[in-house]
């Protein structure tokens, strides 16, 4: 046992390696990449599902709330990247290179084996049978264009990166043509906060990219834990984080505005990661337990593959036990061991993939 505990030890703990990591933040990634695991598994399960249940209820507000593990993945993005960028000129060159190198032989794979199941069960592909439109329809998706654009995405949850990458191109641009680095924090402070207060507005009367903000609450958390005025934060964090959490859950019975809704989901993550940042309370504490920063070290192949692994567990759980909607208690039997499940393919693109491929520099 102790051999598995020191080989779990060295390949998932990488805060420790040359650069300085926030260790509650590897445990928040943790927490995010489990929401979206709920959607997913919401989504599968519901066919045994007994309707208008307790348990159907309690599903369908959890579908709800997985949702905002993207966004809570969006302002860590926000924070890492600005954050990386506004210390020292890089030449772009070698930034999106690293970002490539980070983004792409991990998706690389998964695409390939999406696209491999694709021609296997051609019922279930998106990819239009024309050669010409077939080919486009690829190409778009692995330029990750869907998301921002209207493209189905062949990957299901490759929506989320045409946001991140957006983010990658125009944030060392912005920096560069408005020379941030050479203000002070309190006014890049006041442009972001103005920046936001504008779109907030103007997405409240217009559809749009909206999520795009959260990163720049990710932005405004970097400059306001750098500033060092907020030595110590009041204990508020896990309550920021369960007013979001409750707040996208109401969202479903009292309709509110999307950029409301938002807006209060910028404001409380933005919250709750400035205790877990700053502070050494029970909440940084929380979010520092060692499997979940494991989870949220390896959380980028977990985000690209445990659709599929879910996809293949409920296939075969359909072989076995045919959907009846007749069950509340099959939720909660299979909610642990099936996570465990998607943890294997996971643990494996990790290891083979995303860590000798993204992660070497770190480890150098």
């Amino acid at each position: 046992m102790t051999n598995i505990g020191n080989w779990i030890r060295n390949t998932f703990e990488i805060s420790h390696v040359g650069h300085n990591a926030i260790r509650s933040m590897e445990g928040i990634r943790g927490f995010a990449v489990f929401l979206v695991f709920l959607v997913h598994y919401v989504t599968l399960i519901e066919p045994w599902l007994l309707i208008n249940s307790t348990t159907h209820e309690i599903a369908k507000n959890i579908y709800t709330i997985g949702n905002t593990g993207v966004d809570l993945f969006f302002v860590l993005s926000g924070y890492l990247i600005y954050g990386m960028l506004i210390k020292k000129p890089t030449a772009f060159k070698n930034y999106l290179h690293r970002r490539i190198q980070r983004i792409y032989p991990t998706f690389t794979v998964v695409f390939v084996i999406y696209l491999a199941l694709s021609f296997t069960f051609a019922s279930e592909s998106k990819i239009p049978k024309e050669w010409e439109s077939g080919l486009l329809f690829v190409l778009q998706n692995y330029l990750l264009l869907p998301g921002l654009f209207d493209i189905p995405p062949i990957v299901t949850v490759a929506w989320s990166l045409s946001y991140e990458f957006f983010y990658y191109l125009l944030i060392p641009l912005l920096i560069a043509t408005l020379r941030l680095r050479s203000w002070q924090r309190k006014y890049r402070l006041l442009l972001f906060l103005s920046a936001s207060l504008i779109l907030f507005g103007y997405f409240y009367e217009n559809s749009g990219p909206i999520r795009l903000l959260m990163f720049v609450a990710g932005i405004i958390l970097y400059d306001t834990v750098e500033s060092g005025y907020l030595k110590k934060i009041p204990p508020v964090g896990l309550l920021a984080l369960t007013l979001a959490i409750a707040s996208t859950s109401m969202k479903q019975y009292y309709p509110i505005n999307s950029s409301l809704h938002y807006l209060l989901l910028y404001s409380l993550f933005y919250i709750f990661c400035l205790e877990c940042f700053c502070t050494a309370g029970f909440t940084n504490h929380l979010f520092t337990l060692a499997y979940l920063r494991w989870l949220g070290n390896m959380s980028y192949s977990y985000y690209l593959i445990h659709g599929l692994s879910l996809k293949a567990v409920f296939m075969i759980s359909a072989k076995l036990i045919p959907p009846a909607q007749d069950s509340e208690l099959i939720f909660w039997i299979g909610l642990l061991p099936i996570f465990l499940i998607t943890l294997l393919p996971s643990t494996a693109l990790f290891c083979w993939i995303e860590k000798p491929f993204s992660l070497q520099r770190r480890h150098k």
